[in-house]
């Protein structure tokens, strides 16, 4: 199968004939602006809007017409999108070069479904891991499970770093409202000691569990927080090393290490190597996750994940909520030549949602050579970012709006809130209207006169629209629909990547700095003056370093 997954992406996207055609129709359209567009189609935002699985979204105000959407989806054709997803669900090896299987979809696939690797089905192992995960919630939550003194634990600590953070700290914050309050929940991943420092401050070593997040058990950022978290809890036991079994669990895959660390291999739970990290939130890597929302949460997130996963899997790509995504982000990265992408969440829970959206959409897709070594004829990996609303409309804005940046934009809204306070959550939802109304269409300077606006300041007071956006609604913020979100932009970065004809799977990118980290660290450490040998800059960096640590 690997072969004809290869045989797939040999054809470069510039040469198929949807790219070509694409390339003439943006220079008949790139001028056009959304008001003609709505003026022309009075029906224009009830036609391109598409709902699935909970979700609505509406892509009308959107630089496109009828025929740029016929050329995209002739494009994802034409690469074979449809067959590069049928690979994936398969459980081909469509991770090229580490010759890996990629499947997230796994983590949240019914008991009775059968997905094999390498001739074994993994449901089973998933379900295991699952049900172990569920039952380690239920005793911490409960209490069952207690601390090297007998107290409960109320503090739970996630170390780790990449996937193995971002994805748990993003959850907490946005499933919080569905947490168990009487309990705390911290992370730490810099390895800058004052992240763990703070951290632990005001915290109890006896009430206190972490959980070490590292498939290997040798990352250099989670082990060091790790040894850190191990000194400082045996401090509060009296360095007894039995302690430890009581106050550490490992996430993770190297029962050697883990055992090393005092930790007992029953307290590991375990993930595979067809998972990638910033793929990985729906694996063991919620464990903290699970402890805060508790089991049955848990498992509608990933209900939501695998509804999301279905629909890519099977909806027709001009009804395909991750492809026309997928599509509407390329259109703008590789024609309208625009380099980011803002998601504006208006739910303070989604706060740190466009952070987790950094890594998934640019680790991913960051990649500068194609599935056979050759390089990239297009961009690709727009860069990520953005705030909760209204947040943000009082800060960067102004850039969307008056900038001489396109910068297109994803609204995320919910129809009821969870705390609904008076007229805050009307007021919110009018505030989505308003800016990708204003985005879309603008005020001319002509309106702006009619307002009795003095001429020298019309300019100023001009707001050129044709911003593009696309508007997702969904009714309150689940669990469920968390892992739809999740999912939905999981398929639009593989969508994208298939296209660029890219592997959306490794991260080669992140291994450079951290072998010369490991060459560097003995450096800045040694107490005699190290022989260095880098470039003239990294040189003096060290050296400089070293006399204002000594003079400290």
């Amino acid at each position: 199968m690997a072969a004809r997954v290869e045989a797939v992406t040999r054809r470069p996207a510039v040469k198929r004939q949807a790219w070509k055609d694409l390339e003439v129709h943006f220079k008949k359209i790139k001028e056009l602006h959304l008001r003609q567009l709505f003026a022309e189609d009075p029906k224009r935002g009830q036609r391109l809007s598409s709902e699935a699985v909970g979700l609505f979204l509406d892509y009308s105000k959107n630089r496109i017409t009828d025929q740029t959407l016929k050329l995209l989806i002739q494009l994802a054709e034409e690469s074979r999108l449809r067959e590069r997803i049928d690979a994936m669900f398969r459980g081909d090896k469509i991770n090229l070069t580490e010759k890996r299987a990629v499947l997230h979809t796994a983590l949240r696939a019914p008991r009775n479904a059968s997905i094999e690797v390498d001739g074994r089905n993994v449901v089973p192992e998933v379900h295991a891991v699952l049900d172990r995960m569920a039952d380690f919630a239920s005793r911490v939550r409960s209490g069952e499970w207690k601390g090297y003194t007998g107290k409960r634990i109320r503090n739970v600590i996630n170390v780790g770093i990449g996937g193995s953070d971002l994805g748990p700290v993003m959850t907490y914050e946005a499933l919080k409202y569905y947490t168990d309050r009487a309990m705390t929940f911290r992370f730490v991943s810099n390895v800058d000691g004052t992240d763990f420092a703070e951290a632990v401050r005001d915290l109890d070593p006896s009430e206190t569990l972490f959980i070490i997040s590292s498939k290997t058990f040798t990352t250099l950022e989670t082990m060091t927080n790790a040894q850190t978290a191990r000194a400082w809890s045996l401090a509060g036991f009296g360095n007894d090393e039995k302690s430890v079994a009581k106050h550490f669990v490992a996430v993770s895959t190297n029962a050697a290490e883990v055992t090393k660390f005092g930790i007992d291999t029953a307290n590991m739970f375990e993930f595979w190597d067809w998972v990638g990290g910033r793929y990985s939130m729906s694996s063991a890597i919620g464990l903290s996750t699970i402890v805060a929302v508790g089991p049955d949460n848990f498992r509608a997130m990933l209900n939501g994940m695998h509804e999301m996963d279905e629909h890519f899997r099977t909806a027709p790509f001009e009804r395909n909520l991750p492809v026309l995504m997928g599509l509407l982000a390329l259109w703008y990265n590789d024609f309208f030549g625009a380099q980011t992408v803002a998601v504006l969440p208006y739910e303070q829970y989604l706060k740190r949602f466009p952070a987790y959206l950094q890594q998934l959409t640019m680790e991913s897709n960051g990649k500068h050579v194609t599935l056979d070594g050759k390089r990239v004829s297009r961009d690709t990996a727009p860069i990520y970012w953005g705030e909760p609303g209204t947040n943000g409309q009082h800060s960067f804005y102004q850039l969307i709006h008056q900038g001489t940046r396109l910068i297109p934009c994803d609204f995320i809204a919910f129809a009821q809130s969870l705390n609904p306070v008076g007229r805050h959550h009307d007021i919110l939802i009018a505030n989505v209207c308003a800016q990708t109304e204003a985005l879309a269409f603008g005020k001319t300077p002509e309106q702006v006169k009619a307002e009795g606006t003095p001429d020298w300041l019309v300019p100023h007071r001009v707001f050129e629209g044709n911003r593009p956006s696309n508007t997702i609604l969904a009714q309150r913020l689940t669990p469920e629909t968390l892992g739809k979100l999740v999912t939905l932009y999981e398929h639009s970065v593989f969508t994208q990547g298939a296209i660029w004809n890219i592997d959306s799977f490794d991260q080669w990118g992140v291994e450079l700095g951290k072998v010369l980290a490991q060459r560097i660290i003995p450096e800045v450490e040694s107490k005699a003056e190290p022989k260095l040998a880098h470039d003239s800059s990294t040189n003096s960096l060290i050296t400089y370093y070293r006399k204002m640590k000594e003079t400290a």
